[in-house]
């Protein structure tokens, strides 16, 4: 069954939007802010918000293109995009080696060692080898490698897809718990066994979710008042679970917490995040529907938007201006002061780099040129029957018969 058209979801862009922010706050070393995260009052955070984000506008993006242009096309479009994905990977951590190497040099403290940086440097060969084939993947840059694997799974679920819609699900929760019982580990480094941290064969069951959601396979439950009930005592009651000045102090709290750790384990996405994000995703949606979801289009929330549309640049930004500011934090000191001009800093940068993103994108070199003020002066001088003007012309250049510039321009 192929994706139905859709148009861009609001919700899913101010979302992923507010997840770029809430990434960037928390991948900044001893940043204060990170101690009101969604992390710390249950077990999903924003990696789901923009793992699921991403799963919905992919089917937009990219299963749009299966159903138009073919199975093969699809498949060609979802390699350019690997491609790209992979690029950035290998383009963002160079970036944040060169900062974490010039932070090292020039400040106080030895950032290459809180990154576990040394052994590419010591051992570069290896280093190299390892980065070009993702199997040398340090712990700040593993989101990108599992998009990267995840991704290559949509031509599977596509081609399922048009064979029953069930065989998807049976696909994906069956990848899903194999991995968990038997697992399918990426290796993360050459000289130990440390395997990838975002395992993505796991977390493609979160990927997907959003995918049959933005697909139309899966239709959003119905706004029925049990349901909101059930969502938000699954929200309530983990609050304590996680939240630290409770559990840590509550003996009894502190048993049940740590005897559901299994359930929301990172690496290979514990069943506990994938319920904790569902029930808030349903809250959401309940929040932000039958029109209320307008109020996302408010002036005062476009740059928030704006950042969710251009998620993959801005990610990239938002972990190496991370790392740059927490390195300046370092200098000048913790205050409340500097911490909050920290923040804000990097939000500016992000939005910055979002519409900068936007514009470049919208190609505006293919714009045809206008006629300049004073070429039409000098049109409306010409006397009349007089011989055309030898200035070069002005006018757009030729198009093809399909209104396609020609070959060429």
């Amino acid at each position: 069954m192929a994706p139905q058209a859709r148009m861009r979801e609001i919700r899913v862009d101010f979302f992923r939007g507010l997840a770029m922010f809430i990434i960037f706050i928390a991948h900044m070393p001893w940043n204060p802010w990170t101690q009101y995260i969604p992390a710390r009052f249950g077990p999903s955070d924003a990696t789901e918000m923009f793992v699921f984000c991403s799963g919905f506008a992919s089917a937009i993006a990219f299963g749009g293109v299966f159903a138009r242009a073919g199975f093969g096309i699809g498949c060609l479009r979802i390699a350019f995009r690997c491609w790209q994905i992979y690029w950035c990977h290998i383009g963002l951590f160079l970036a944040v080696l060169a900062v974490t190497i010039l932070g090292t040099e020039w400040g106080a403290r030895d950032y290459l060692v809180r990154l576990n940086l040394y052994p590419f440097l010591d051992e570069t060969q290896e280093g190299i080898i390892g980065l070009l084939t993702l199997t040398y993947v340090p712990n700040l840059f593993d989101i990108l490698p599992m998009y990267f694997v995840v991704l290559l799974l949509v031509p599977v679920v596509m081609l399922l897809a048009r064979i029953n819609l069930l065989l998807v699900g049976v696909f994906c929760f069956g990848l899903y718990w194999y991995n968990w019982f038997f697992g399918i580990d990426l290796p993360a480094e050459w000289w130990s066994d440390r395997s990838w941290y975002f395992n993505p064969f796991g977390w493609q069951l979160i990927f997907f979710t959003g995918f049959a959601f933005g697909a139309g396979w899966l239709r959003p439950p119905p706004l029925d008042r049990r349901l909101i009930w059930v969502a938000a005592a699954i929200v309530l009651v983990l609050i304590p679970l996680y939240y630290g000045p409770i559990w840590k102090n509550v003996d009894w709290i502190r048993t049940i917490s740590d005897a559901t750790v299994w359930g929301r384990v990172k690496t290979d996405f514990g069943i506990l995040r994938y319920v904790h994000f569902l029930s808030l995703a349903y809250l959401a949606y309940c929040l932000f529907n039958q029109g209320r979801e307008e109020v996302l289009r408010h002036r005062g929330l476009s740059a928030i938007v704006k950042v969710g549309q251009q998620a993959l640049p801005t990610f990239l930004a938002s972990l190496w201006a991370a790392r740059a500011i927490g390195m300046t934090l370092d200098t000048v000191g913790r205050t409340p002061l500097t911490v909050t001009l920290a923040n804000f800093a990097g939000f500016a940068l992000i939005i910055a780099v979002a519409y900068l993103a936007a514009y470049f994108k919208s190609a505006p070199w293919k714009r045809p040129p206008q006629q300049s003020h004073q070429g039409a002066k000098a049109n409306a001088k010409t006397a009349p029957g007089a011989p055309p003007s030898s200035q070069p012309s002005l006018q757009p250049p030729s198009t093809h018969p399909l209104g396609r510039p020609a070959a060429g321009e």
